[in-house]
């Protein structure tokens, strides 16, 4: 049996998290005689509530995760939907970047923009936040502040609200991102890669002991990358810094500190308008709808520090921070209307603008493990501030030339000044300053009892209050909102055997917005609850893990563009239900071979009308998505590997429904090959058939992207 992040995997073990770091447990074990016969063990290693890395553990499997949680938790005692990407996964299928990831992650849909600017999805609503190590951020396509995984262990995605531990996430659900942690003995490893369309990559990784003792850890990361180009000039640089201390302060107590440095340089690109007869033209795939001066510039820093102390008492404590800074320069030209049967556009739109963002998350948790009923229990409880200012200035305007243009002109098209021509005035320029704050405190509880071994009945409740406030810097008008809520949550888990739970589950969000109505005063806060069933297994002593589950989600008061393009404020967009099932199988179905696999079916409903259904139309009603991988050993194809993936989407329409998108299904390969225990090769191979399909559809004008054409990227890495 192997132990992954200190529970052991296996029929019977996987609530050992509850229990004290040390245990004694008695496990089947085949006698010579085919006699059944109980064998003890003795668990040690990591302590009550640790958890090894992905890197470390290896493979797609994980036994638990700490997303929507305070301390790491198995999968099958989570009763919500939850993915793990693990190291493996991440460096096998070449992601760089959080959307690249999430475009394969079953259950979830991208909006591709510039890698690095995409929108995130899942259940048909936006995540507009993540978190490092359960500590949360804004994440935006307009700042590009879509994160890179240099710094990542590994994923973990939760579907549908998370209002417990966080009463703001979205209807989305929660995406965590776990921190490379600094290793016990040293390591180091350095890797280099170079694609067909010009994209290559460099990293240094150096981790391990500071002292003699140990008892100080380091590690620095680093990575530039230059990004696929399968668009004419759409350049993408990103620049990637990440440092980390581990101290052991005693035996017991931890602290952790970590930053993160992250810089993007883009060409931007808006992507390409439909023909005048509102179908995708499928001209040249590569062409470019933009002007040479195009340009997006990003800086991203975020510091981390979490304190965390074992108790005797089978206690965990935990006090965290973050600190976000962001800033963005924007401005680019782009099509403004859609191509006439000549292939020119009627005019070229152009925005401009920054924004400086900043944000701080503080979280600060008890979890206690307690007997009673004959079982072990466990309760948390814990206190959270977080705090959010963002300061943007944009200009836009409809019409730069005056007169059509072709995409030659476009691209040629000379300098234009946005935002100083809106600043001085000029006719058909608009300027607009807002500054937005956000704050909310939370006081949260949560036990989980088992009145009767097989059962876990979980309990929970979360008290928020906010306040946010919006204030118009050109005008002087200003809009603000305060409120208290209470957000429950429950869940149940029951044990069918060894192999099996079955789970329901219900959960709640409450979310301040920042938009506001034709009044000047902002929209209501948004409300949404789910509700979720489903079925969990774990087989191969954890080392594979599948499941099934339907949900409903019902959403009220989102705030919505209007209808009418002319206007800058939003509307309610009145009360929606959707209703889906998922299917997903991850992890090692033997110790070569790994796979992940998932489908997804969605459906929405728009129960009282406000001004559209316009978010939902996004997404296709069916998703699928497998990655399968197999390690040869001891044989003439020792050292060898190879995989294949599949994405298929079913049809999908653009934000108001006019523009529509086929269906596609893209097949992808990697061949690897371990040439020394410290040298090894591999080669990803993308849209294996070059079809042509567009992985997302907008406006007549803007947001019809073209899928990656076929194309390979090779990497070599050493490891010292």
């Amino acid at each position: 049996m192997k132990i992954r992040g200190g529970v052991l995997c296996g029929a019977g073990t996987r609530r050992l998290l509850l229990g004290a770091g040390v245990v004694l447990v008695s496990l089947p074990v085949q006698a010579d005689d085919s006699t059944l016969v109980l064998d003890t063990q003795r668990v040690t290693g990591l302590r009550l509530y640790d958890m090894a890395s992905s890197e470390e553990s290896g493979g797609y499997s994980v036994d638990a995760a700490t997303v929507g949680s305070k301390v790491p938790a198995s999968l099958r005692d989570i009763p919500q939907s939850v993915s793990v990407v693990t190291h493996d996964a991440i460096e096998d299928q070449n992601f760089i970047t959080l959307d690249q990831l999430a475009a394969r992650t079953p259950g979830v849909r991208v909006l591709n923009n510039d890698s690095g600017r995409s929108s995130i999805f899942a259940r048909g609503y936006e995540y507009d936040a993540y978190s490092i190590d359960g500590l949360s951020a804004p994440m935006s396509s307009l700042t590009g502040s879509v994160p890179s995984l240099t710094a990542i262990d590994r994923v973990e995605v939760m579907r549908g609200p998370s209002g417990l531990f966080n009463s703001t996430s979205e209807l989305g659900g929660v995406i965590n991102l776990v921190r490379k942690r600094p290793t016990d003995t040293f390591q180091g490893s350095i890797s280099g890669s170079v694609g067909t369309l010009d994209d290559r990559s460099v990293s240094v990784d150096i981790s391990g002991p500071i002292d003699e003792q140990g008892r100080i850890r380091g590690r620095l990361v680093t990575r530039s990358t230059e990004q696929a180009q399968w668009v004419d000039d759409n350049d993408n640089t990103l620049n990637d810094f990440y440092g980390a201390l581990d101290i052991d302060l005693d035996e017991n107590t931890e602290l952790s500190l970590g930053v993160i440095h992250n810089t993007k340089d883009i060409t931007v690109n808006q992507g390409q308008p439909v023909g005048s007869d509102g179908d995708f033209t499928y001209g040249r795939s590569s062409a470019f709808y933009g002007a040479d001066w195009n340009s997006f510039e990003s800086d991203s820093t975020d510091v981390i520090a979490e304190l965390t102390h074992h108790f005797s008492s089978r206690g965990y404590g935990r006090l965290a921070a973050r600190y976000s800074d962001r800033s963005a320069d924007y401005e680019y030209a782009y099509s403004g209307s859609a191509l006439s049967d000549s292939g020119e556009m009627s005019s070229v739109a152009g925005y401009a603008g920054f924004t400086d963002e900043t944000s701080v998350s503080v979280d600060a948790s008890y979890t206690q493990g307690f007997d009673a009923f004959g079982n072990q229990n466990e309760f948390v409880v814990g206190v959270d501030y977080k705090t959010s200012e963002a300061d943007t200035t944009a200009a836009r305007t409809s019409d730069l030339t005056g007169s059509s243009a072709s995409i030659s002109e476009l691209n040629n098209l000379a300098y234009v000044d946005i935002l100083g021509n809106a600043r001085d005035g000029v006719s058909g320029y608009s300027l607009s300053r807002t500054k937005t704050t956000l704050e909310e405190q939370g006081l949260y509880g949560k036990v989980t009892l088992r009145p009767v071994a097989p059962l876990a009945v979980i309990l929970g409740a979360r008290v928020s209050h906010f306040s946010v406030d919006s204030e118009d810097r050109i005008n002087g008008g200003s809009s603000d909102m305060q409120d208290t809520a209470v957000t429950p949550y429950g869940g149940l888990v029951y044990d069918l055997d060894a192999d099996h739970s079955v789970y329901a589950s219900y959960s709640k969000v409450f979310e301040p917005q920042t938009s506001e109505g034709e009044d000047g005063d902002l929209i209501d806060p948004r409300e949404g609850e789910q509700y979720e069933i489903g079925i969990k297994g774990s087989y191969l002593d954890g080392a594979l893990n599948a499941r099934i589950s339907g949900f409903q989600l019902t959403d009220s008061h989102r705030a919505a563009s209007s209808t009418d393009s002319s206007v800058d404020y939003s509307v309610d967009s009145g009360k929606m239900r959707i209703t889906g099932a998922e299917l997903e199988l991850a992890g090692n179905i033997t110790p070569q071979w790994d796979v992940i696999f998932g489908y997804t079916y969605m459906d929405s409903e728009v129960l009282e009308a406000g001004s559209s259904d316009t978010l939902l139309m996004l997404m296709p009603n069916n998703m699928v998505n497998l990655w399968t991988q197999y390690r040869f050993e001891g044989n003439l194809l020792d050292g060898v590997s190879v995989g294949a993936g599949m994405t298929a989407l079913s049809d999908f329409d653009s934000t108001q429904g006019t523009i529509h998108a086929p269906g596609y299904a893209v097949f992808d390969a990697m061949l690897g090959y371990q040439f020394t225990p410290r040298l090894s090769g591999q080669l990803n191979l993308y849209n294996l058939f070059d079809r042509e399909y567009y992985v997302r559809a907008g406006s007549a004008s803007v947001f019809n992207f073209v899928g990656r054409p076929a194309s390979a990227v090779a990497t070599m890495k050493y490891e010292f």
